[in-house]
């Protein structure tokens, strides 16, 4: 009994372990696999991406105080961050990659740039 391509059923010549009759077949069937996850991880990965990047923007300089407000205006989801840095005083760093925030009173948030 001949194998057949797992996308398309064509009947494969070749390598006994063949499972596609092309690099087309073998694409389409590896990006139909986990389509959900794929896309949940793009969308978490654009989320993170625009973060960074209003957080690069806002810190010129390294180091810099802005207020809720303004990371709101800029679509700043406070949900998506790469990691958490507490320090021995008790201050909790909220990292998006090497840009960092911290919640100082006021509603305002200390940025830094970890470089």
């Amino acid at each position: 009994m001949k194998k057949k391509c797992l996308e398309c059923g064509e009947p494969l010549n070749g390598r006994v372990d063949k499972k596609f009759c092309s690099d087309y077949c073998r694409n389409a069937y590896n990006n139909k696999i986990d389509k959900d996850n794929k896309n949940l991880v793009r969308n978490i990965n654009n989320r993170l991406r625009k973060n960074h990047r209003l957080l690069t923007e806002l810190n010129t300089t390294g180091k810099t105080k802005v207020s809720r407000t303004r990371l709101l205006d800029g679509n700043f989801d406070f949900n998506y961050f790469t990691s958490i840095y507490t320090t021995k005083t008790g201050n909790t760093y909220y990292y998006i990659y090497n840009q960092g925030y911290l919640h100082l009173e006021n509603d305002y948030y200390l940025l830094i740039n970890k470089d």
